[in-house]
């Protein structure tokens, strides 16, 4: 049994993303499933108010017309439609969508002006939950803009009783309630997280129930700890792609922006109180709700046994590191001439990173040479993260990954044909997010 005591320090938080203590908790039912689309999907961004402060008035927010719940992806062709109705231009972006060069932001496909709409077409070839993101250009803009979580569900059932989504989101006010984005300094205002939308939720479970939680960090810049009190948290997946089931350290999962993890949880406390669900974000804890046990009657005699693994998504299990190309690359949170530069000024006619032949395994020693945390995150498929000899890596594969400060991570992935990204951002409201990219032929 675990106790209800959450009280680690900023580099705990911090270095728990970095080894493998991951974690994840539960969602609203009513915000949280998602809903069944077909392969035609039509979306639109507009201003509208939210209520997302207790006791305020509704917040001017830049959002999606029809919410923020999940939408659900079939295997195979995709198209979305994406209208811009706001007052600046944006390029939609999907996390864990691997090898599709056709969607790359910046690289193939040009902003969506403002008024204009635009198709994204791609193939979903993998089941997993994916982010779409619309941020990379909004630093500095008037308000934050938004990401929508993607759902592309497994072919075969899972032994879950249910599959919720949480969504967790971080704020910035200014005096008269818009909300800020990120990139400039926030002059004091307090941050404010929600999940789902909500400030505050319960979530209501029957004793013995097993329930899958997709746990999304679409914060602008925050790190974040969750846990449950009483629970046992299962890894069953990490950023799109299957993981060695496991159970999370401490009962706590700590996830960099972007990131996604898939946990099981078995309801297997007393119903006779309420479960506390925690964040902790690296300076502050605080209960952002409660875990309901329902009806009295158990789902079941008693909780299911075993753990299933989640099918493979066809990436290798082998990386051929002795002939990897191997590769410096710092991490900062300042642009520099010629390296890192803010989306709003990147040109894919800047020189790349580096130049890989296509199936080749690249080898990324990253360097975070900034005195605070940064969030790297590597377009074009995911990566493993190596252990310190590079005599093995972690039982998961990542797109996120983040590095406390003066550190530095060997990542290694196998080369993916097309042109793609790197990005990274410091962990403060007002750290720029940078941009550089790499070619695979």
């Amino acid at each position: 049994m675990m106790t209800s005591r959450f009280t680690p320090s900023r580099r705990a938080v911090l270095a728990g993303f970095a080894g493998t203590a991951l974690t994840s908790l539960g969602a609203s039912p009513a915000l949280a499933q998602a809903r069944p689309q077909g392969r035609q999907l039509a979306l639109r961004l507009q201003t509208t108010a939210q209520p997302l402060r207790d006791n305020q008035p509704p917040s001017a927010v830049w959002a999606f017309a029809d919410g923020s719940a999940p939408l659900t992806l079939p295997q195979g062709d995709v198209e979305i439609t994406l209208t811009n109705d706001l007052p600046l231009p944006i390029v939609p972006d999907i996390h864990g969508l691997a090898g599709s060069a056709t969607s790359e932001p910046l690289l193939a496909r040009q902003p969506i002006a403002p008024g204009q709409s635009a198709r994204l077409a791609f193939t979903v070839r993998q089941s997993g939950t994916l982010l779409l993101d619309t941020r990379l250009l909004g630093d500095g803009a008037a308000r934050a803009l938004p990401v929508r979580p993607l759902v592309a569900p497994e072919a075969a059932r899972l032994s879950a009783d249910r599959d919720e989504t949480l969504l967790i989101e971080d704020w910035r006010f200014g005096p008269d309630g818009t909300a800020l984005a990120p990139g400039r300094d926030p002059a004091g205002a307090s941050p404010l997280f929600t999940i789902n939308g909500k400030s505050a939720f319960d979530l209501t479970v029957r004793r013995h129930e097993r329930v899958r939680l997709r746990l999304i960090n679409g914060c602008q810049r925050a790190v974040i700890a969750f846990k449950i009190d009483d629970h046992d948290l299962q890894v069953m997946a990490i950023d799109s792609h299957p993981a060695e089931p496991f159970a999370a350290r401490n009962g706590q999962v700590v996830l960099a922006p972007g990131s996604r993890v898939d946990t099981f949880v078995d309801m297997t406390a007393e119903p006779s109180r309420p479960a506390a669900i925690r964040l902790h974000d690296g300076t502050t804890a605080r209960q952002v709700g409660r875990l309901l046990y329902g009806e009295a009657t158990p789902l079941r005699l008693a909780p299911l046994a075993s753990l299933e693994t989640f099918p493979s998504n066809g990436l290798p299990d082998k990386l051929d590191l002795q002939n990897a190309l191997r590769v410096d690359l710092p991490l900062d949170i300042k642009p520099a001439p010629g390296g890192w530069s803010p989306p709003i000024t990147f040109t894919a006619g800047q020189p790349p990173s580096f130049r890989a032949k296509r199936g080749r395994v690249v080898v990324l020693a990253l360097t975070n040479r900034a005195a605070t945390p940064v969030m790297f995150r590597l377009h074009g498929g995911p990566f493993r993260l190596l252990d310190r000899l590079d005599d093995g890596w972690k039982p998961f594969w990542l797109d996120t990954l983040l590095l406390d400060a003066r550190q530095t991570h060997r990542i290694a992935f196998p080369a993916t044909a097309g042109s793609w990204l790197l990005e990274s951002a410091g962990t403060d409201w007002a750290t720029p997010r940078l941009v550089q990219w790499y070619a695979v032929e």
